[in-house]
């Protein structure tokens, strides 16, 4: 779900038009035979994010940072770094990842992380491998956070999420943590068209092809 400002409205209809653009609006679809998703107003304005914890807060500021850069979801970081290593910047796995999200040697060194150990210098590298594996996966987040996990040689090799136990509860508990995850918005455009005679608000994280528009809300 998206995070921004919604109108006064008590719902709130969400598609995908011809483009594939994101439509948001307080009407429904205009197209009969279109499928669409129907929210309430305060669920559409704002998701409930992962809370920040004694653990995670020292870290914030780098998680927040970083993810805003890559355009990656704050919360799908906060998600990966309690699974990998419970927000302990010291951390070495037996495969020898280490820090906060267990980055290996060779792609520490890849992504320019010269002290795996400093939080900073961590986030900044797995956030943006994370947002590597998105674009490689069609920001399909399963396949990218599998990848993260069990290499993309295996995700290549099943063409799906493998068969691992330990990677499919990786999988699990990341997304069931971080379920709005997959949506990322930079931006929220806000126009008016005529539907069947009648203005209407529409809504989307892409401007229309034509005519003039507002920009409402950013993430």
């Amino acid at each position: 779900m998206l995070g921004f400002a919604s109108p006064a409205a008590a719902q709130i209809y969400s598609w995908r038009d011809a483009e594939g653009r994101l439509v948001l609006s307080d009407k429904p679809n205009a197209d009969k035979s279109a499928t669409y998703e129907v929210h309430g107003a305060a669920t559409v304005r704002a998701t409930t994010p992962l809370r920040s914890t004694k653990k995670s807060a020292p870290f914030e500021a780098a998680i927040d940072e970083h993810a805003r850069s890559q355009g990656v979801a704050a919360d799908l970081v906060r998600a990966v770094i309690q699974v990998e290593s419970a927000f302990n910047p010291t951390a070495v796995s037996v495969k020898g990842a280490m820090g906060l999200m267990q980055l290996m040697p060779a792609t520490a060194q890849e992504l320019g992380v010269s002290n795996p150990f400093d939080p900073d210098q961590n986030i900044r590298g797995g956030v943006t491998y994370l947002k590597q594996l998105l674009n490689r996966y069609d920001q399909k987040v399963e396949l990218a956070l599998a990848a993260y996990n069990a290499g993309i040689g295996n995700v290549t090799k099943y063409g799906a999420v493998p068969p691992f136990k330990e990677t499919r509860n990786y999988v699990d508990k990341i997304t069931r943590a971080a379920p709005s995850a997959p949506v990322i918005v930079k931006t929220i455009y806000k126009w008016m068209e005529m539907v069947e005679g009648k203005p209407v608000t529409k809504f989307s994280n892409k401007p229309p092809a034509s005519g003039s528009y507002q920009i409402v809300g950013r993430k």
